[in-house]
């Protein structure tokens, strides 16, 4: 009988590193050669539909570090993810301030919103901190609307181009490249982040709040950082948001972006980096085949045409949540391990 060969960890270096195997960098250096060619061959509107899912993955992260990694609900997570967009729209319309002063501004904006939110909230758990933070997005929303004099209320705010080092960004193949630039250095930041003291305690937090304090992990230090660095991501992903759409409005960040965020993180993988860029990737389409099933839907029974709104999404969102949680709490990134699991042990079922 064959035995198969290093695939057992000696040492706790190779426990964590990121890529394990040749057979992993070799697969990643394939999809990698697949990303760069795919604007020269692909569908323009694919196109724009990975850039949305490059930024729904950095917001995803974020996400998925205070909810599956801490273990604190939120739903307020376009509230940070405004915030971030609107900090963007706003000081690089009027000040014409350049790219890289305002993606880092959006992103410590939002994460000081998160500061605001997490203190108050340390001793709310699970449906009160929901609330809480559900709130938190109303309150956004409604100033948003009615601060008309800074974000220009219902009539919106225009984005200038993009400028990368005099380069303009006016097409979404020439976002492409940069949007897969950063959102891979924001899953690497994220994956090394867990791999720290600071993810162990978030960890040991969303398991046994009560023993890790006991150990010695501050709750109230470790609840508050992973409010700031979820909504820090959900800062620079608004902020992205902004320069992709070149225009924002209150209606991109309803209450039902919260729940797409959270559709992402559980339909992908709760606590997983892998699940949330599943996730990211898996909601985004998601709308795309709702669309194409409701003109399906419109030839077969003519009566409910024009029916078709955002009620259709939350629905679909809210299905696919109940779904997930009863039949698969892993997500799609467990359906994966499933996959590779049996790939690897082939022809054997053990």
């Amino acid at each position: 009988m064959a035995i198969r060969s290093k695939t057992f960890r000696e040492s706790y270096y190779e426990d964590i590193k990121l890529f394990k195997t040749i057979w992993i960098k070799s697969w990643i250096g394939l999809f990698l050669m697949v990303l760069a060619v795919l604007p020269l061959i692909g569908d323009p509107y694919i196109i724009y539909l990975i850039n949305i899912s490059c930024i729904a993955t950095i917001a995803a992260l974020g996400l998925n570090i205070l909810t599956g990694f801490t273990g604190q609900i939120s739903l307020g997570h376009a509230a940070f993810f405004a915030i971030g967009a609107y900090c963007t729209a706003i000081i690089s319309s009027r000040f014409q301030v350049p790219f890289w002063i305002c993606l880092p501004a959006s992103g410590v904006l939002a994460a000081c919103a998160g500061l605001f939110v997490g203190i108050p909230c340390l001793r709310l758990k699970g449906l009160y901190l929901a609330m809480a933070t559900m709130s938190f997005g109303v309150v956004v929303e409604y100033v948003v609307i009615t601060w008309d004099s800074v974000t220009k209320g219902v009539r919106g705010i225009s984005v200038p181009t993009l400028n990368l080092l005099g380069y303009p960004l006016d097409s979404n193949n020439k976002l492409y490249y940069f949007l897969i630039v950063l959102t891979a250095l924001a899953i690497i930041a994220a994956t090394n982040l867990m791999r720290t003291r600071v993810g162990r305690a978030f960890i040991a937090i969303r398991d046994r709040d009560i023993a890790a304090e006991v150990m010695g992990v501050s709750l109230t230090q470790y609840k508050v950082m992973a409010f700031a660095i979820s909504s820090f991501y959900a800062g620079i992903a608004g902020g992205l948001y902004a320069y992709v759409m070149e225009y924002i409005h209150p209606e991109h960040f309803t209450f039902l972006l919260s729940v797409q965020y959270l559709a992402m993180i559980i339909v992908g993988g709760l606590g997983s980096i892998l699940g949330s860029i599943f996730g990211a990737v898996f909601i985004t389409i998601i709308p795309e085949f709702i669309k194409g099933l409701a003109q399906f839907l419109t030839l077969l029974f003519p009566a409910i045409e024009d029916k078709y709104d955002d009620g259709w999404n939350i629905a679909a969102f809210g299905l696919l949540i109940m779904l997930f949680l009863i039949f698969e709490p892993k997500g799609l990134s467990g359906i994966w391990t499933r996959i590779k699991t049996c790939f690897k042990n082939w022809p054997y079922t053990y």
